[in-house]
């Protein structure tokens, strides 16, 4: 099992002007401690359970682009993208350009949208979820075919029409960057990763439940003919040892993980200020996960 790092908070203690030093920074600590992902969230507004609205928040793939010039081998996405925030075609640009210019390390993860007081405060549209779920399936085809380099070339959806999908220049990723589709949904989003996925993003509530939703997907796998073992499959872990610095609490949580074939748990600690945190905790969490495989 891999460790990743989720930076949720951009509250540093030197504000505004630290940040940018403090992300490189990050960027080298993670690297240095054998994290093999880093993400950022990708949200207008903090999110609500994790602190205030009012708190600090950087746009995500601004972020991602700057995390990519500061580091060399971690795989880069947005931990994810809400459907409602970027037009498709646009999106499918964007995510290029971070593979391009990271090497081929971008993964676009994406996922329905939720947060309705962001779209609110901003202007942004928030349909109701059965549209944003039917406008994620139609975003997964657009970039999908946007990154096909014999399908340029008109698409038309119920929500979205292109009348040319061209982008160049193309993804560096082969066959294209890795989607990532995160949430736990059973009837409608884990039918979209045995559809559409490469990987998934599953909440760590219980070895039990992963395992249940695991299971779910292996069921739409074989409705859609998709092998379930070429899907990767990641799990966000925001308990208090990782935070707290608890090796063994969080030795003794992941263990039950190990199972079940999970490829990476995404560590996402409340935390203003992860580089030092990824020396003194990380290097050590991902040190013991190798020793547990």
């Amino acid at each position: 099992m891999r460790v990743g790092v989720h930076i949720n908070r951009f509250d540093h203690s030197g504000g505004g002007p630290a940040l940018g030093a403090e992300l490189a920074a990050a960027g080298t600590a993670a690297e240095a401690a054998g994290v093999s992902w880093l993400s950022v969230m990708d949200h207008y507004f903090q999110m609500e359970f994790n602190d205030r609205a009012e708190d600090p928040m950087l746009e995500a793939y601004t972020t991602l682009g700057y995390l990519a010039a500061h580091t060399s081998t971690l795989r880069l996405g947005a931990l994810v993208t809400g459907v409602t925030y970027r037009h498709p075609g646009l999106l499918a640009k964007i995510a290029t350009t971070l593979d391009v210019l990271s090497g081929g390390r971008a993964t676009l993860g994406i996922g329905a949208a939720w947060y309705d007081r962001e779209h609110e405060g901003l202007g942004v549209p928030f349909p109701p979820v059965a549209e944003r779920f039917e406008r994620l399936e139609e975003t997964l085809r657009i970039c999908l075919q946007m990154w096909d380099p014999e399908a340029n070339g008109p698409f038309e959806g119920r929500h979205y029409r292109l009348t040319e999908t061209r982008c160049v220049p193309a993804p560096l990723s082969s066959p294209h960057p890795e989607i990532m589709i995160g949430g736990g949904g059973e009837k409608k989003t884990l039918r979209l990763v045995a559809r559409y996925g490469d990987a998934c993003n599953l909440f760590t509530t219980s070895p039990e439940q992963v395992a249940h939703k695991l299971d779910v997907l292996r069921r739409h796998c074989d409705t859609e003919g998709r092998d379930y073992d070429t899907i990767r499959k990641t799990v966000a872990y925001g308990a208090d040892p990782a935070t707290e610095g608890d090796l063994d609490a969080f030795t003794r949580d992941i263990a039950g993980y190990t199972k079940l074939g999970i490829d990476t748990v995404i560590l996402s600690p409340r935390l203003g200020e992860t580089s030092g945190w990824m020396e003194s905790f990380v290097s050590r969490a991902v040190q013991r996960l190798a020793e547990l495989d």
